[in-house]
């Protein structure tokens, strides 16, 4: 009969032991569990970022207004018959 029981314990013992420490282990849970959520919100950012990225293709195929404001932001470009002011603060 002490031979069982201690059969048990050193069972529940162990068992113990790889819910706590070894592979599985509720802290390994809790850092996948972590790494998933980090991994969700990054490709939850790309996908804005994509959509963005995609409304803007569709504006520079889609009209003039797109390219337009793009040349006179990024190149410094202006119309004929404009005039550029810089202002100075």
């Amino acid at each position: 009969m002490k031979i069982i029981i201690a059969i048990i314990i050193l069972l529940i013992v162990h068992f113990q032991y790889r819910i706590w420490v070894g592979d599985g282990s509720v802290a390994e849970i809790d850092a996948y569990q972590q790494r998933l959520n980090d991994l969700k919100k990054q490709a939850e950012e790309k996908r804005q970022r994509n959509e963005a990225l995609y409304a803007e293709v569709l504006d520079l195929r889609k009209g003039q207004e797109a390219i337009e404001e793009r040349a006179r932001d990024e190149l410094g470009m202006i119309k004929e018959d404009e005039t550029f002011f810089h202002v100075l603060e």
